[in-house]
């Protein structure tokens, strides 16, 4: 059995970069565990409807852990990058997970970079032994509109068939309805399909996601 971490920056970064893998570690019965990154301000109108969003995601991917850091969305900048990897670093401490998903490091969005980077720093081998495999994953609206030089390219070396779970990927991001819209913005089902249908096209099945490999030790 697997114990998967997945870091999602803001909630649903997790449903648009790896659902569909998430889902089928589940169905392996391998261990998802959630780390949330940031939250909106508690006065704000849509502060009890996003904390019940993120109550029934939950409930739908049957994560082992959720945990939120609850930063502040948009101004991660704000935080030193020593207090950003001791709060990430006592999650994976707790988890002891062998998998990580990460924010690509090109995404446009800073609070992606700098997470990644706090991120990375907590996946050093001897302090974290029980890490095994670092991915970073291709979040719809953040990773494709990166700068298009080769430091900040999405690159997939790896792809997974998520032909079984696309289905309630979708289902899943119909929940987060802040943040979606209709085409021509990315986040929506027709994009996400058909992302979905452009990795299953490069890697010989219906629906895939992809992935960059960071590290892997055997």
């Amino acid at each position: 059995m697997n114990k998967i971490l997945v870091v999602a920056v803001h909630p649903d970064d997790e449903t648009l970069g790896c659902s569909g893998t998430l889902l089928k570690h589940k169905a392996k019965e391998d261990e998802i565990h959630w780390l949330i990154c940031t939250t909106i301000d508690e006065n704000h109108s849509y502060y009890e409807t996003r904390e019940k969003e993120i109550e029934k995601v939950s409930e739908l991917y049957n994560f082992d852990s959720v945990h939120n850091l609850r930063l502040k969305t948009m101004q991660v900048d704000e935080y030193s990058m020593s207090e950003l990897v001791r709060k990430i670093s006592k999650v994976i401490s707790e988890i002891k997970p062998n998998i990580i998903y990460l924010p690509f490091k090109g995404d446009v969005h800073s609070d992606h970079r700098k997470i990644f980077e706090a991120s990375y720093s907590c996946t050093k081998s001897f302090r974290y032994p029980f890490i095994k495999k670092i991915y970073m994953m291709e979040t719809l609206s953040e990773t494709e509109f990166a700068p298009s030089t080769k430091e900040d390219s999405f690159i997939p070396n790896v792809f997974v068939d998520i032909s079984d779970f696309i289905d309630k990927k979708l289902e899943i991001m119909q929940i987060f309805k802040s943040e979606i819209a209709e085409h021509p913005f990315p986040r929506n089902e027709r994009n996400i399909k058909a992302l979905a249908t452009f990795r299953g096209a490069i890697s010989g099945c219906e629906y895939a996601e992809s992935f960059m490999l960071l590290k892997e030790i055997l």
